[in-house]
């Protein structure tokens, strides 16, 4: 059972890391707009979304009030919380 529980422990901390990068990455996007520098592709912002990092994306996206304007963001970015939160029931529900 403690290797389950490792695995567990090893999951949680790779989505907390991988959602403040995305969080982050808003910020630089944002940064870079304001400074007139060559920014990140919005398809990188949704994907990353998508790939896990719902959460963090749509926080950095509020914190940051970048892109919130967008209707494409507007609409993608809950959905890819909704969607990283049904992959988390899966599996739970499934795999573990």
């Amino acid at each position: 059972m403690k290797n389950i529980d490792d695995f567990i422990l090893i999951i949680i901390i790779l989505f907390l890391f991988w959602n403040l990068i995305t969080f982050f990455l808003m910020g630089i996007d944002k940064y870079k707009s304001v400074k007139g520098h060559y920014r990140i592709k919005e398809y990188t912002l949704i994907m990353t979304a998508f790939l896990m990092g719902g959460v963090g994306t749509l926080a950095g996206s509020l914190f940051y009030r970048h892109k919130t304007k967008k209707i494409k963001f507007k609409v993608l970015l809950p959905m890819a919380v909704i969607v990283n939160i049904g992959v988390i029931v899966m599996v739970v529900k499934y795999v573990l």
